[in-house]
């Protein structure tokens, strides 16, 4: 796999922590416009960086929390192809609750059935309307639920 170079690698990051400043600060906007830079920083295709997994990841989340749920699924959906964002949980837990915004019961269950599977019901702490939506939508929860 390509790598990038180191610069542009620094500058990715300077943005990224600079958007997750932002994030932090509640100017999600803001956030937002950092992580969109970076992400502008990667190569085509995107998906064949691994850089591009988690700027990807920021801008996704980053749209959820914007409630532009139509526009965070997308992102979040090719930072699931980016390397290693298959098994990252919390992809599969903020596509789910994408999702399950947009009324695609159907996808978001199956995405937050994964991010559980991966990581248990504690990821849901944050926000359990989305445990109690996937624990309403399945038939035969396991144990514990």
């Amino acid at each position: 796999m390509a790598e990038l170079s180191e610069a542009t690698f620094e500058q990715i990051k300077t943005l990224c922590e600079q958007g997750d400043q932002f994030a932090a600060d509640g100017v999600h906007a803001k956030a937002l416009a950092k992580f969109l830079n970076a992400l502008d920083l990667i190569p085509d295709p995107k998906t064949d960086w691994e850089a591009a997994t988690w700027v990807l990841t920021a801008v996704g989340d980053t749209y959820f929390i914007l409630r532009d749920y139509l526009t965070a699924r997308d992102y979040l959906a090719m930072a699931l192809r980016a390397p290693g964002g298959f098994d990252d949980p919390f992809l599969h837990l903020r596509l789910g609750q994408a999702h399950c915004e947009l009324g695609n019961e159907a996808k978001a269950v199956d995405e937050l059935k994964r991010a559980h599977s991966m990581a248990g019901a504690e990821l849901f702490e944050a926000d359990p309307k989305y445990f109690e939506f996937l624990k309403a939508k399945t038939e035969a929860p396991p144990e514990g639920w």
